[in-house]
């Protein structure tokens, strides 16, 4: 199974690691990241640049999709980074989550990554199928 740890922090959250020394924050992700890909559970994961590098588009029923400029929304409503884990089940997700080197304030929003099993009513469906091999073709599962 798949699952995304999504990070986000809250203001105190962001206050509070801006005091540590950037070096021992690199050092600390590194060595949980080395600990994931040892085990063999890590399939990717990066850190997000600052939201006001970003952008958001919003859609509706009545107009075209409209961008906006970041900085956007509630810092509590920001993603930093994320990883993506292959693992036996939702519970060592949840223990993989809790190792996250991650300071007070800080959430990680654990999400199972959908598969093939998810669409099985639509098996005959021609992007379900063509899915499959779009996956193949990238050389992912």
């Amino acid at each position: 199974m798949k699952y995304m740890l999504i990070m986000r922090a809250t203001e105190a959250a962001e206050a509070a690691a801006a005091e540590v020394d950037f070096q021992e924050i690199i050092n600390a992700m590194g060595r949980f990241n080395e600990e994931m890909i040892n085990a063999g559970v890590l399939l990717s994961g990066e850190g997000l640049a600052d939201p006001s590098e970003g952008f958001v588009v919003s859609f509706s029923a009545d107009e075209d999709p409209l961008v906006t400029d970041g900085p956007y929304g509630e810092v509590h409503e920001m993603f930093n980074g994320f990883w993506i884990l292959q693992v036996s089940s939702k519970e060592e997700a949840a223990q993989w989550a809790k190792k996250a080197p991650l300071g007070p304030g800080t959430k990680l929003e654990v999400r199972r990554v959908t598969d093939e099993s998810d669409f099985e009513d639509y098996a005959d469906n021609e992007y379900v199928q063509k899915e499959k091999g779009w996956r193949e073709e990238l050389g992912t599962k």
